[in-house]
Parts: structure tokens; C-alpha cells; sequence
């Protein structure tokens, strides 16, 4: 069954910063990294490729358990650049990234073969952000949060299919506490 018609983008990229009709090369370096999650949201996982992204640094963010980045000179994230992305799936990605992030052209490297290319990736929004800190670590995210962080992006999913108006940042918090406090959670019974 083919998802619903996604909603407006979150975020509006600039005009030149995305060619229309696809298909699209997305670097992803955070949750996208897990095919488990990309297939939650796209119904399907794109071909991919380890690729480098230089000057700029992942970060960890205070009360999240997924990571930003922002430009960082002489620094450089590793992550997958996801290859032969529609329009559709790319303003899904843009619902998921949601207001927190804004969708940049950036020039990264293949791993394999160092070629340069174009991709969009999602650019923490808050250049100034007090809780950005550290360096976040992929490994330790997958051990610790993958599992929430899926449930999670499946209620989202669920709920743009519902033609429902919550944002994915505002699932997030939701469904974080209810992790935190399941004891809150009331059931009624009909």
C-alpha cells in the first residue's frame, strides 16, 4: 500500500538548493543511518554509500537522543549518502526533520572512491543552540535508543497517515515522556 500524499515541507529549502523531479542524493548521519528507521519512513531503504561530510561536527543535543550538526572548520562527519530518492520520499524526510533541521546542498566524498558529489543533508536550524555538546556516537544510539527511537518514528508514520497535525518534534517529546512516565498514560475503557 503506497503512503499517503505527504504534507507541506516543513522546512522550505531555497529554490536553488534542490532540483526538482529527483532523483535526490540525501547525506544522512544520525538515526537515518539505520536502514530499520529509513524504511519506517520511506517504506523501503534507498540504495546507499558510506560517504564524508568535511567542516562540519554531529553533535549531541541536550534533552534529544539524536544528533545535529552545524559547519565546523577542519571537522568532519561520517554517515551514508542515500542514493535515487523521489520528491515524495525527500518531503517526507523533510516532515520528519521537521523544524529543528533545515535542508542544505552540501558537497560530500564517496568512502570508497573519494568522488565529490552533491547532497541535501539537514542542518541543525539553531546555530547557536546552548545544548549542542560533544560528539554523538551512531553505536551507542543504536544499543541504547534505536528501538524507542523506531517505535517512535512508527507512531509518527502512522499518524501523517492519519492526516494528523502533530509535528514530529512534538511525537518526540509525547511519546519520551510516556517512556519516561508510563504510569501517566490512562486508559479508558468503552
Amino acid at each position: 500500500m503506497a503512503p499517503p500524499p505527504p504534507p507541506p515541507a516543513a522546512t522550505a529549502p531555497a529554490a536553488d538548493a534542490t532540483k526538482a523531479g529527483g532523483p535526490h542524493s540525501v547525506f544522512v548521519y544520525g538515526s537515518l543511518m539505520a536502514d530499520e528507521v529509513v524504511r519506517a519512513i520511506l517504506n523501503r531503504v534507498p540504495p546507499a554509500a558510506p560517504a564524508l561530510l568535511p567542516n562540519y561536527h554531529r553533535f549531541n543535543v541536550k534533552g534529544r537522543v539524536y544528533p545535529g550538526i552545524l559547519p565546523v572548520h577542519s571537522k568532519k562527519v561520517a554517515g551514508m549518502v542515500l542514493m535515487g530518492v523521489t520528491d515524495e520520499e525527500l518531503q517526507l524526510l523533510d516532515a520528519f526533520e521537521d523544524v529543528e533541521y533545515t535542508r542544505t546542498r552540501v558537497e560530500i566524498s564517496l568512502n570508497d572512491s573519494s568522488e565529490k558529489m552533491l547532497a541535501d543533508t539537514y542542518v541543525w536550524s539553531d546555530a547557536h543552540d546552548p545544548n549542542l555538546y560533544g560528539e554523538w556516537d551512531f553505536e551507542e544510539w543504536k544499543k541504547v535508543h534505536m528501538k524507542a527511537f523506531l517505535a517512535m518514528t512508527n507512531g509518527f508514520m502512522h499518524g501523517l497517515q492519519q492526516s494528523e497535525t502533530k509535528t514530529r518534534v512534538e511525537t518526540y517529546e509525547s511519546f519520551m515522556q510516556q517512556q519516561e512516565h508510563p504510569t501517566l498514560e490512562t486508559h479508558v475503557e468503552g
